[in-house]
């Protein structure tokens, strides 16, 4: 605002003020006309500094609001649009909080048999101890051992599977008071919109990366059975996608779905993990990263991650809990 506009925004000298001769402070203990005059006259420059700093005391306290997690708190008017994509991007805080709210509810998964073992990630859905996966991480494993976030361990069991969509359940045994996260609309999700993939990539636990919906309705294809029905990691299972096959042949039975693709980035151990909106809620299930590596040891992000759309993983739900 302009020095211009200020001084006519400034409410105007009270009519019934008489004019000031000596305009110098009498060091009476009341005020004298004179002192009130000056003083209408200095506060030009204050208010448009008040202003700023309004401005910006204002513009933190939205921030602080905006970054936190349903806490009600914040006013009514910032209030109606926590838990947004757009709230989150606006404030700058949204993944922060995103993974305050679902990292108690990530897991590593270590799977082993006789014929090898592999690292996934998994997400707990109930307190009961239900944690989905993918299918690839957990198939043919005699010992299923999870991580939680805090450190603790405890061992699984397998469920129910369901190779088409390449998704299992596994449960926790003796399970206690878990924190389970819920499950989201993924018919809901558009593309643009910002997602947090969780994991444990390369082993390292508790790792978070974001980034967007690239596409909807990917057609990903995999193996149906798993190589030798063992347990398998990123680094060794194959998927096809746009006539490209990526981390080797697929074997003789295969099966196609229709995936979110993400530009977060994904790397062998994500298997299983969940892909999450702004709002904490589980939107995908991490499946498949494409690579333009020769080989399977040189694995690696290069901004093109899959996941099975949780609407379908929904259907298939009470089928997993009833051991299909």
């Amino acid at each position: 605002m302009s020095d211009h506009e200020t001084n006519r925004a400034y409410p105007p000298r009270p009519p019934y003020e008489p004019p000031v001769a000596n305009p110098t402070p009498e060091p009476a203990s009341g005020t004298t006309p004179g002192a009130h005059a000056r003083r209408a006259r200095r506060p030009v420059g204050l208010l448009a500094a008040v202003a700023i700093v309004a401005a910006a005391v204002g513009g933190g306290t939205a921030t602080l609001a905006a970054g936190t997690f349903g806490n009600g708190a914040a006013p009514a008017a910032t209030s109606s649009v926590l838990g947004t994509n757009a709230s989150a991007s606006d404030s700058g805080t949204g993944v922060a909080d995103v993974v305050r709210a679902v990292t108690p509810s990530v897991v590593e998964i270590g799977a082993s048999s006789r014929s090898g073992s592999a690292t996934g990630s998994g997400v707990v859905i109930s307190e009961k101890g239900e944690i989905l996966t993918n299918n690839h991480v957990v198939s043919g494993a005699t010992g299923i051992e999870v991580t939680f976030s805090d450190g603790d361990t405890a061992r699984a069991e397998i469920v129910g599977t369901e190779p088409d969509l390449d998704m299992a359940l596994i449960r926790v045994e003796g399970a206690g008071d878990l924190a389970p996260v819920g499950l989201g609309d993924s018919d809901a999700v558009r593309v643009g919109d910002r997602v947090v993939a969780f994991g444990s990539p390369q082993g390292l636990s508790g790792t978070v990366t974001s980034g967007i919906v690239s596409a909807k309705d990917r057609e990903v294809t995999v193996d149906r059975t798993g190589e030798d029905d063992r347990p398998r990691n990123d680094r060794s299972w194959p998927f096809e996608f746009d006539g490209d096959r990526y981390n080797g042949d697929l074997g003789s039975e295969t099966t196609t779905y229709r995936a979110l693709q993400t530009d977060a980035s994904l790397n062998p151990g994500n298997s299983g993990g969940p892909l999450v909106d702004m709002n904490g809620r589980v939107i995908g299930v991490n499946s498949a990263i494409h690579s333009n590596a020769s080989t399977a040891a040189e694995a690696g992000s290069v901004g093109l991650g899959f996941a099975v759309p949780v609407n379908d993983v929904k259907e298939i739900l009470d089928d997993l809990r009833a051991g299909g």
